[in-house]
């Protein structure tokens, strides 16, 4: 019988420790200091671009790195553990990366996935609309055929780092199907810029570099020659791609627990009450272990999500899983190592509170916590579909 092994191999260990150092070097004060100036992190991707980061899991022949989703996961878990959780890691190489990777033409594949393998540019995701909730079924934004192209006409809401973004894959909607009644999809790469693409900020109270926006479609011209995986193919090219969402999110939100929780544990042991560290006490040092122990296990979850993922075979199962683990143990751990602070745990300079809006965010974004839980409860329990 073979064995499960669960040692990392040396190359996985080096790029973990490798782009740990190179996040670390900016830090979480940094990663505050672009937040709240309204900049960007553009040093620090340029800086994991230059070593082959951003684009680890892209193919060779793109200037990628050849590997997979889970070194991916990796790059994202280790910015994050570093203070820096990028968000448009989520976006960039994993939703928009994967999905060009497998469904795009080779002429598609080499105008845009170049630019995102060196880090030249970004591309972002539109999906989500204001009426259509977690139903994509119901999106309303429309690509309609017109002087042998498309034209778009419609509104995204919540979209991430369109000011950063040359580019933007939008789902849309091109038809409808008789049998079912639902929509039929269909992807397009927009220029950012595009003339009719109105993009208006969307205030929120989350410190992060990566900003929230509202897209305004306003007739913008399409070529059919960037419509990804043929007209009407949009739902299968979609939901290929939530999975890699679903996992680096999971990446990030393991890695700002393993922040939260090292930042906890050097404090326990260095902070002194009535003459011993406060980790000597268990109603401090339970708690603590109680998170350790909830964020190894979404760990686990992520890496078979990913390794799921990376093989071929269905990996929806385990990625909604490490989700909803990880979402879970983020909020976990971050409360428990500001508790630990006291005080100090909502100080700016303590680098905890700071990352409260981005573990919220990510438990209610990209996907919900119900919406995971029907999906368990339909996938693995068999039970009726509730919705």
């Amino acid at each position: 019988m073979v064995g499960f092994n669960f040692s990392e191999s040396p190359e996985r260990q080096l790029l973990r420790e490798s782009v740990h150092a190179v996040a670390a070097s900016f830090g979480h004060e940094y990663y505050v200091e672009k937040a709240t100036s309204g900049g960007k992190s553009d040093e620090l991707w340029k800086a994991l671009a230059t070593q082959g980061f951003v684009g680890v899991n892209l193919p060779e022949e793109y200037g990628g790195g050849g590997m997979g989703l889970a070194e991916l996961a990796v790059v994202a878990e280790e910015c994050a553990a570093a203070g820096v959780p990028l968000l448009l890691f989520l976006v960039s190489p994993a939703i928009c990366g994967e999905i060009l990777s497998r469904f795009a033409t080779p002429e598609q594949c080499a105008q845009w996935l170049p630019p995102l393998a060196n880090g030249e540019a970004k591309m972002a995701f539109a999906i989500t609309e204001p009426d259509a909730g977690s139903n994509s079924h119901r999106i309303s934004t429309t690509a309609v055929p017109s002087e042998g192209g498309y034209r778009i006409n419609g509104t995204k809401y919540y979209i991430s780092g369109v000011d950063e973004a040359a580019q933007i894959l939008v789902v849309t909607r091109t038809g409808l199907d008789e049998a079912t009644g639902r929509a039929t999809l269909s992807l397009f790469v927009v220029d950012s810029d595009a003339p009719g693409l109105e993009v208006v900020p969307l205030p929120v109270e989350i410190r992060a570099p990566e900003k929230q926006f509202t897209l305004f479609f306003d007739d913008v011209a399409v070529d059919p020659s960037r419509c990804i995986g043929g007209e009407g193919a949009g739902l299968r090219t979609l939901f290929f791609g939530l999975n890699p969402e679903r996992v680096v999110s999971a990446a990030v939100l393991n890695g700002v627990s393993r922040y939260a929780l090292d930042k906890a544990a050097r404090y326990a042991n260095e902070r002194q009450v009535w003459g011993v560290p406060i980790g000597t006490h268990q109603g401090l040092a339970h708690p603590l272990a109680e998170a350790a122990i909830a964020v190894e296990l979404a760990r686990l979850m992520c890496d078979k999500a990913a390794w799921l993922f990376d093989e071929g075979q269905d990996a929806a199962e385990a990625s909604n899983m490490a989700k909803f683990a990880a979402a879970d143990a983020a909020g976990i751990a971050l409360d428990r190592a500001i508790e630990t602070h006291g005080g100090n745990g909502m100080a700016t300079e303590y680098g905890l509170a700071t990352l409260w809006g981005i573990v919220r965010l990510l438990k209610v974004a990209p996907v919900s916590r119900e919406m995971l839980l029907n999906f368990v409860a339909q996938r693995t329990l068999g039970l009726p579909r509730s919705y």
